[in-house]
């Protein structure tokens, strides 16, 4: 008897591109905020600190607005297509 193997099932992984604004403190360190994504703002001592905590205020941005999205919807009604736009 032929033996099943369990295959994992690749989730698409989107690749986002935004543009952080960084701008020096009056008190020191960095604001950055996002052009792209109003409410994606946040502050680093230096600019790689500001820099990692964007990409966590990002990452948790969109993950909160796809669960609001989704909110309700009949998943077995959706169909899911990624929209690529160059600009």
């Amino acid at each position: 008897m032929p033996t099943m193997r369990a295959e994992a099932i690749a989730t698409p992984v989107a690749t986002n591109t935004f543009t952080a604004v960084f701008e020096r403190a009056d008190e020191g360190g960095y604001c950055v905020f996002v052009e792209e994504l109003p409410g994606a703002i946040s502050q680093g001592e230096t600019i790689e600190e500001a820099r990692e905590n964007i990409k966590d205020a990002i990452e948790l941005i969109l993950e909160v607005n796809r669960e609001r999205t989704l909110k309700g919807v009949d998943e077995s009604r959706v169909i899911r297509e990624q929209i690529v736009i160059n600009r």
